[in-house]
């Protein structure tokens, strides 16, 4: 028996629990991702720690983060279900804990329990995508998948801002309960699959060096420039014991039995790049949306909530053209669909980068939404044809892999373009000049625009599949799952 049924895909097929669930699950990530922002003002009166917030973001991220290989790599031994429904509970026990935070420490050392448990649920969320449907059909559902990010763009800070304006603030957490419970419930109830039980030998070293030494090189990205000074003795120290700790970790894999993130993820050729795409993916998405608020309020003085729809056209644009991939894929193949897609995004960027100097929010809106339009044909294609290449024994960790690369990609970038953003504003008048804002926002999307074409590099270096497009993958060897009728 395959992975693969074939009763359509939508919410009344056999399959369309599991989709809920998937659903469900994909969106206690999203909604986390963006419904605390709001709510640190209220969160800072309450409890203090004005000075630590920042780290309610960069702890939750680097959790997420550096458990995305490991959790990846233990689906293909253990299986799917045990990983989701354990980040699943992870998630629910770290959004009660930090409903009962009673101090700014205490309530970011939970939003680590909580980004460890979102660790897990993302990339086990796409990887059962891809066993349960066929070639064919995991386009339209990583449209679907995709569609509950831009629902929570929107959803997440409204929640967050209703909360803090009411006084509750705790329940930006707390309302994750139910979401958790439920999504558990239904994959329980939905989702069977049937691993053929072999004794593994687990990579604890290959674990602890790979997370100890990501966690501080992606620790220097993200507080570079925040924490401390880029040439500082702690950011040098950090970055040089990050690096001495991964290469120990490659020597480690070399000989390990079963590596953690096995040598094959970056010596073939079609791994590589795709995982080079999704970087690009990354550094793209987080640029614009951690500036585009800040350009447009900063410059025309726009309202937060306006500032906010306008990058949620990005968000739009993603699940749209993302559903309908598969109708180029499957005629064009993958490659050729993602160049498509990645020269929209250049175009999309340019016109961004081009018309900064004049900000004018439709213009952005539209902007955005012809970027959205773009990464979907990117970051789809190229996920499924990474996924495809393998069978099921390996492909949690070549999902895990390209959704690290992407958060190592927003992170680099985030690092890169405030570095940008801070030099104009230090030789300027400073972020609250609406000319400098603009000087410094037009550098940051001229260097998305450079990453968006250093992208379109790493998507011609792809090789041709060996599969024709509209062929599905082999019957799997390893694992099985099913359906509740």
């Amino acid at each position: 028996m395959t992975t693969e049924t074939t009763d359509g895909v939508g919410f009344r097929s056999k399959r369309g629990p599991i989709l809920i669930a998937l659903m469900l699950s994909t969106g206690l990530v999203a909604i986390d991702s963006t419904i605390v922002a709001t709510a640190v003002p209220s969160i800072v009166e309450d409890i203090g720690g004005f000075s630590s917030f920042p780290w309610l973001f960069s702890a939750y991220l680097l959790a997420q983060a550096v458990s995305v290989p490991i959790y990846a790599k233990l689906s293909d031994m253990v299986g799917r279900k045990p990983l989701i429904l354990w980040g699943i509970g992870l998630f629910l026990l770290g959004s009660i804990l930090c409903g009962l935070a009673w101090s700014m420490p205490a309530l970011i050392a939970f939003r680590v329990l909580q980004g460890l448990g979102a660790g897990a649920v993302q990339p086990v969320s796409i990887t059962i995508a891809g066993d349960i449907y066929t070639l064919a059909e995991r386009a339209k559902v990583q449209g679907y998948l995709a569609s509950v990010w831009a629902i929570s763009s929107v959803v997440g800070p409204t929640l967050g801002g209703v909360f803090s304006s009411l006084g509750i603030w705790r329940w930006i957490f707390l309302i994750n309960i139910p979401l958790c419970l439920l999504a558990g419930w239904m994959l329980v109830r939905a989702f069977h699959e049937d691993v053929e039980r072999t004794k593994h030998r687990v990579d604890y070293a290959g674990a602890a060096l790979l997370t100890v030494s990501l966690s501080l090189l992606i620790l220097g990205a993200l507080e570079g420039r925040q924490a401390w000074e880029w040439n500082s003795a702690i950011s040098i120290g950090v970055f040089v014991a990050g690096a001495v700790l991964f290469a120990l970790f490659v020597l480690v894999e070399r000989k390990a039995a079963e590596p953690v993130l096995p040598p094959w993820v970056v010596s073939r050729r079609l791994l590589a790049t795709t995982a080079l795409v999704s970087f690009g993916v990354g550094a793209v998405l987080l640029g614009l949306t951690s500036y585009v608020p800040t350009f447009l309020e900063g410059s025309i003085k726009t309202s937060p909530i306006l500032a906010g729809l306008a990058l949620a056209a990005l968000t739009i644009g993603w699940p749209i053209s993302a559903s309908q991939a598969g109708r180029f894929y499957l005629r064009i193949g993958f490659r050729r669909t993602a160049l498509i897609g990645i020269s929209i995004t250049v175009v999309g960027a340019s016109i961004l980068a081009v018309t900064a100097s004049s900000p004018n929010v439709l213009l952005v809106a539209v902007s955005c939404f012809i970027v959205g339009l773009g990464l979907g044909l990117v970051a789809t294609p190229t996920l499924i044809a990474a996924q495809s290449s393998v069978e099921w024994n390996e492909r949690g960790v070549v999902t895990g892999t390209n959704l690290f690369a992407r958060s190592i990609g927003s992170a680099i970038g985030v690092a890169v373009f405030g570095a940008v953003a801070n030099a104009i504003y230090a030789n300027g008048a400073g972020a609250s000049d609406p000319h400098t804002t603009v000087s410094a926002s037009s550098a940051v999307f001229l260097a998305v625009l450079v990453s968006a074409v250093l992208t379109v590099i790493a998507v011609v270096a792809m090789p041709a599949t060996d599969k024709k497009p509209g062929e599905s993958p082999a019957p799997e060897k390893t694992g099985a799952a099913a359906v509740e009728d």
